[in-house]
């Protein structure tokens, strides 16, 4: 009999979905969300009506009889942090992402729109898989230099855990028996370290750790910061924006847009060719640091991502890191299909549901 799987990933300016039959793709899709779209709403929970009546329209064009669907599965967002693996949507998570207590996030409308479209589908069930806040961060790694500042897990879990698994797969090797690094390289940037299935170590990629990257502007000069804060000239919000959102490639070039400041660097734009060199150099160093967390063991180096379609780009971090390991390249993310595959496994009992406390 036919299972099919909705699987959704909500972004800052888009809503992507697809169905998935038995694991093979129907359909895919993605509606762009114009600035004027979003800034109509406050908090993040507010977009869920909106967003999900804009899957189910497509749905209906598309004469998909919705009561087959067996399972929707949405990308994880900011809650409490927890081990890798598939959640199946319950009240103490959706009350979490309505209410954001860890932060306004696009991914937290993941697990919301999964539980909205489900509750209407006779015995489909609702998940989410490895959220922003997996966390199997080693003891050590959470110690910043100050007790009352600890670094935390958020990261792009969902496609890192992919493309490692997929790398391992290419092997016939398993995920659990490598030592991998891992650089996804989009909107925000985050390299970890993937020690035989965990990551142990990772930057920070939400509010300011790392390199910097189209919008985030990663690990900042902590004593400038400080006394920007209190200069009076900026208010708390305004400040959060620099770190996140327009931070990054954004603040220097005023576009987010890697693939158009790689052209401009190309054509000779000195101050495009300075930050695109500076984005590379720092995912570099930050692989390297990853390499240290591995005492050196790393059996290869994994650059997924949007800006891991610019050949330029990987090749730059190629030439500073490559002495560490083998560098193979994943361009662009499929989380959609990861999310899909997540929920047929769990569907049929080959992984375990885990539930969220």
């Amino acid at each position: 009999m036919e299972r099919l799987i909705l699987a959704v990933n909500p972004g800052s300016t888009s809503t992507k979905f697809a169905l998935y039959s038995d694991d093979k793709i129907v359909f895919n899709e993605t509606i762009r969300h114009s600035s004027d779209e979003i800034s109509g709403f406050g908090k993040i929970s507010e977009q869920l009506s909106f967003r999900k009546e804009l899957i189910i329209k497509e749905l209906e064009k598309r004469e998909i009889n919705i009561k087959k669907i067996s399972a929707v599965v949405g990308r994880g967002g900011l809650l409490k942090p927890v081990e890798s693996g598939v959640y199946q949507v319950n009240r103490q998570m959706l009350n979490e992402l309505k209410r954001a207590e860890r932060g306004e996030h696009a991914s937290n409308l993941g697990g919301l729109i999964a539980a909205e479209i489900a509750v209407d589908i006779p015995g489909a069930l609702a998940f989410i898989v490895d959220p922003v806040v997996v966390d199997e961060l080693y003891e050590v790694a959470r110690l910043s230099g100050h007790p009352l500042l600890q670094r935390n897990s958020i990261f792009h879990a969902l496609n890192q855990k992919a493309v490692a698994r997929s790398y391992a797969e290419s092997l016939n090797k398993e995920y659990e028996d490598l030592n991998l690094i891992v650089a996804h390289m989009g909107g925000g940037i985050s390299v970890g370290a993937h020690v035989k299935g965990r990551v142990v170590d990772v930057n920070n990629a939400l509010n300011g750790e790392g390199p910097f990257s189209p919008e985030r502007s990663g690990t900042l000069p902590a004593g400038q910061l400080v006394k920007l804060c209190f200069s009076g000239k900026y208010s708390e919000s305004e400040v959060m924006k620099m770190i996140n959102g327009r931070g990054g490639m954004v603040a220097y070039l005023d576009t987010n847009n890697f693939k158009e400041i790689c052209e401009k660097a190309d054509s000779g734009d000195e101050k495009a060719q300075l930050v695109k060199e500076a984005s590379s150099y720092q995912v570099a160093k930050e692989i390297a640091a990853c390499a240290a967390v591995m005492k050196g063991q790393v059996d290869a180096i994994i650059l997924t991502g949007g800006m891991a379609y610019e050949d330029s780009h990987n090749e730059y971090i190629r030439e500073m890191v490559g002495f560490i390991a083998n560098i193979v390249i994943y361009p662009g993310e499929d989380e959609l299909q990861a999310l899909a595959h997540s929920g047929f496994l769990a569907l049929d009992k080959k992984i375990q549901i885990k539930e969220y406390k």
